[in-house]
């Protein structure tokens, strides 16, 4: 099985965030990869990974920073795949890492989700990757017609609670 989605922290503390990606990865049954790389302390890695991923079958990559949050930027400077930007609660409620994500020069975008959404960061890959792949698609229509199917449930829970004057 050869990956097509590459998730990318920048420190292994940032692994409890990538677990939701993974998860729905794998709900998904889409093959993915995971590492850590640093923009400041490997660039070196972080340039070879960026310039080989297309050669290597990866499609998607997310890359997940907090602080300066520099990772999603410098892999999307150096590959011509989508590259989506996971901010990372570290420092100033994970505003720092929001903002040096989503500021990117023109040229150079990279598509960014919610602090800490690893889930969310998931799902536009999968998004991205079902623009060309049917079964994909079928799979993430599945998963939302779920999500659909949870507040139908909670309506439906909902008209159990019974208080003086409620009126529904």
């Amino acid at each position: 099985m050869k990956p097509i989605v590459s998730i990318i922290m920048g420190s292994t503390s940032d692994l409890p965030i990538l677990e939701k990606a993974a998860k729905f990865f794998d709900e998904m049954e889409i093959p993915f990869e995971m590492n850590a790389l640093s923009a400041h302390r490997t660039p070196g890695e972080v340039e070879e990974f960026a310039r080989n991923a297309k050669s290597r079958g990866i499609k998607v990559i997310i890359a997940a920073a907090g602080m300066a949050a520099h990772l999603p930027g410098v892999i999307a400077a150096m590959t011509p795949l989508p590259v989506i930007g996971l901010p990372i609660n570290s420092t100033l409620d994970g505003m720092d890492a929001l903002l040096a994500i989503v500021q990117m020069p023109p040229g150079i975008p990279v598509a960014t989700v919610g602090i800490n959404a690893g889930q969310n960061a998931a799902i536009l890959a999968c998004q991205i990757l079902a623009s060309g792949d049917e079964e994909i698609a079928r799979r993430l229509e599945a998963f939302k017609a779920s999500l659909a199917q949870k507040i139908v449930k909670a309506n439906a829970d909902l008209k159990e609670v019974k208080f003086k004057y409620k009126t529904n």
